[in-house]
């Protein structure tokens, strides 16, 4: 593992920043509408093929270059993801698949935006709302929920209480670290554990909303909350080994501040 380089800090998103999550988002969301298909093709139990089968058409040309194209992207997107200058400093390979899903959450962001604003103008202007905008908000924003935690512990932004922690000498803090990180290891481990059968059946039959746009929230967002736990546990391990070497850090109210950003303001407002 390496930290980031000059070379890794894009101070403006470059079209390939922007491109290649789009891109991901797109195949990902058509891969996952039409995985029924997928799994009616890769699955063996028979009534839960037969009962997938009365529902859904088999798998499409489109929906199999949407699938390959989902995982290329991916690979893509982490192997050129930048970072930002205000986003942490120092990080590694895995941390490079955290960056690119925080910007695939910010399209997500983007996206969902366009989503409301569409059913409103819709609503309230052309009075015709529609049947799918409210569930589709709720499943993307299921989505947006779950993967900022990845990004978030990533950046080390997840809430922390740093009274008693910055008094400490710097042995008794990688105590403290390690104590955090193991207990967050078993919380995904039980989590995984206890959630993992209902997840699974979840999935297989692809369980829906049950609205008339009847999106799959139930079979999408339950296995992903394992899987994205047990990404959150593999950062943190991964932060831990990164920070371990660190000098330790005196935590202020100034670190909330953006020196960047008060820059900005200054030349926008004239300051000298």
């Amino acid at each position: 593992m390496r930290s980031a380089s000059d070379d890794d800090v894009q101070t403006t998103p470059g079209l390939l920043q922007l491109a290649m999550p789009a891109l991901f988002t797109l195949c990902f969301a058509w891969a996952m509408w039409r995985m029924p298909a997928f799994l009616m093709t890769f699955t063996a139990d028979g009534p839960t093929v037969d009962a997938l089968a009365r529902r859904y058409d088999a798998a499409g040309p489109v929906a199999w270059v949407a699938l390959i194209g989902a995982f290329v992207f991916f690979v893509l997107g982490v192997a050129t993801v930048r970072r930002a200058p205000m986003e942490y400093e120092d990080w590694g390979w895995f941390d490079r698949i955290s960056v690119f899903v925080g910007r695939v959450t910010m399209m997500l962001i983007g996206a969902l935006v366009c989503v409301m604003v569409f059913e409103v103008f819709m609503r309230y202007v052309v009075e015709r709302p529609t049947l799918w905008a409210n569930e589709l908000s709720l499943w993307m924003a299921g989505f947006i929920f779950i993967l900022s935690g990845l990004y978030a512990m990533q950046q080390r932004s997840h809430i922390r209480i740093y009274l008693l922690y910055d008094i400490m000498p710097r042995a008794l803090q990688k105590v403290c670290d390690v104590i955090s990180v193991a207990l967050i290891l078993a919380f995904a481990f039980f989590l995984f554990w206890g959630g993992w059968g209902e997840a699974s059946q979840k999935y297989l039959r692809w369980e829906t909303f049950g609205t008339a746009f009847d999106p799959p929230i139930p079979a999408t967002l339950k296995p992903m909350i394992l899987i994205v736990v047990t990404l959150v546990a593999i950062q943190a391990v991964a932060n831990l080994i990164r920070d371990w070497n660190a000098e330790p850090v005196v935590h202020s109210a100034a670190d909330d501040i953006d020196p960047d950003e008060v820059e900005r303001l200054r030349r926008q407002v004239g300051a000298e």
